[in-house]
């Protein structure tokens, strides 16, 4: 008798042990970096020092050919936090709030919203939404105007020596703030710790809350990090700067202006920094040392990264946490003369999409299908086995997370302005006043001569396809 009761005891631990296996959600971790174009290692970019998104990759999904809904930090953040299409406004997850201000019901739930609804414990650290920190006001620190109302446990910016959001957002070393953009250097490099520049302290933080919620057992969570850099001004660490002294990098295709009217800019945002009076497009030495600056950026980031997988690893968590690493946008380095995002060219649009857990089918193979921003909260809620909600926008990724050789589906993408899909062969761009665009990608020009003018069939298929994705 003794025995036997034994035996039910122990089977009935056994039993608890696997319906709790079960029934545990996983934990995820959300990792925005600023900038970021797919400009890695494990993208191609053999010279480019990337260690810890490149051990990341090998865990998990390569996309290369995804793309963001626009080409500006906080369109592309609203999309991805919210799963729909978004304005073209950098100020688009406030018009959000306000509208859920005025009429509530209204407005559907956002990402973390979606998750906290099912249970988690919801995060942000860092610049995750546009504001760091997710506060509005005159230096982005006024807890009354919150940039997503019923989102997240906890959003979270120290800005340490930085003064508040605004000044941590465009800093450079050991707290200096960007007050005349004309007046602060447009890269930097001094000696000193991660600490000296902002994701530093951000991720310090960050380590703190890691910490925090893998001691809660009895709730998941969904920890969004924000990494800033390489937003400008680029500004790292010194020692990251270093191994780039002697790369050779390859050179800029296409690098000249377009003909003709397109989606090009004055890359204002680049030029209104100091730049010692010298012009990228003009000065080959000059167009090289900001290359290298933001190279040092991306490498800052980069160990950033590392910072946090080795947190995870160190808590327990990394075996039931899904990684999703995710580039806001792409940047141009001097394609078609610019230095800068804004554009609705493939430079400004494409970034780096990395997803990551336990259990994934050929770790570290890579996918050519193509993919949208619009497609992470669906792909989540299905990693996470929660209700996938029907007011998304996006299409899940699991079948590409269980077949990298599972088929995407065109891009689409807007500015202020103009709109433009990305098929696998051309890309069309729409301007509202009927201007058209039209690139082929199968040709050796690629986005530098447009051929609308012999392609009316084409724009008209491409045309419907984009109407309707957008109605």
């Amino acid at each position: 008798m003794q025995n036997l009761c034994r035996i039910i005891i122990t089977f009935a631990v056994a039993t608890q042990a696997v319906q709790a296996a079960v029934t545990t959600k996983p934990n995820v971790l959300l990792i925005c970096i600023d900038d970021l174009r797919p400009e890695l290692a494990c993208f191609g970019a053999s010279y480019i020092r990337s260690p810890h998104i490149d051990q990341l990759a090998s865990k998990g999904r390569i996309f290369r050919s995804h793309y963001v809904q626009a080409p500006t930090c906080g369109a592309s953040r609203c999309t991805l936090l919210t799963g729909r299409y978004a304005g073209a406004s950098n100020q688009a997850l406030f018009q959000r709030a306000a509208k859920l201000k005025s009429d509530p019901k209204s407005v559907l739930p956002s990402m973390p919203a979606w998750f906290r609804q099912h249970g988690y414990t919801t995060v942000s650290v860092g610049k995750v939404s546009h504001h760091p920190g997710g506060f509005g006001g005159d230096d982005w620190n006024d807890a009354a105007k919150l940039e997503m109302p019923n989102s997240w446990d906890r959003h979270l910016l120290p800005a340490g020596r930085w003064q508040h959001p605004r000044g941590w957002m465009h800093g450079l070393a050991n707290g200096e703030i960007r007050e005349k953009a004309g007046e602060m250097d447009v890269f930097q490099a001094l000696e000193g710790p991660d600490s000296i520049y902002p994701d530093g302290i951000s991720i310090d933080e960050a380590l703190l809350q890691l910490n925090q919620l893998t001691s809660d057992t009895d709730h998941p969570f969904f920890l969004a990090v924000g990494i800033l850099r390489p937003h400008l001004p680029f500004g790292a660490p010194a020692k990251f700067l270093k191994p780039y002294a002697t790369v050779k990098l390859p050179a800029t295709p296409h690098p000249t202006k377009p003909k003709g009217r397109t989606t090009w800019h004055t890359s204002g945002e680049f030029m209104k920094y100091n730049r010692w009076k010298r012009d990228p497009n003009t000065d080959a030495a000059f167009a090289l040392q900001v290359r290298k600056h933001y190279a040092a950026c991306v490498s800052y980031a980069d160990a950033q990264v590392g910072r946090l997988m080795a947190q995870l690893e160190k808590t327990g968590a990394a075996r039931n946490t899904i990684v999703i690493l995710w580039g806001d946008h792409g940047w141009h380095l001097g394609e078609h003369a610019l230095w800068g995002k804004h554009a609705l060219f493939e430079e400004s649009l494409r970034s780096p999409l990395i997803v990551s857990y336990q259990g994934i089918t050929k770790p570290g193979e890579a996918t050519d299908a193509m993919v949208e921003t619009l497609d992470v909260f669906p792909t989540l809620c299905d990693l996470a086995g929660i209700t996938k909600p029907d007011f998304v926008d996006g299409v899940s990724l699991l079948p590409l997370l269980n077949n990298p050789n599972s088929t995407g589906h065109s891009a689409v993408a807007y500015s202020r302005g103009a709109r433009t899909i990305r098929t696998k062969t051309h890309r069309l761009i729409l301007h509202d006043d009927g201007y058209t665009e039209l690139y082929d990608h199968t040709s050796v020009e690629k986005e530098t001569k447009n051929v609308a003018a012999a392609n009316a069939s084409l724009i008209k298929r491409l045309t419907t396809r984009l109407q309707n994705r957008l109605n």
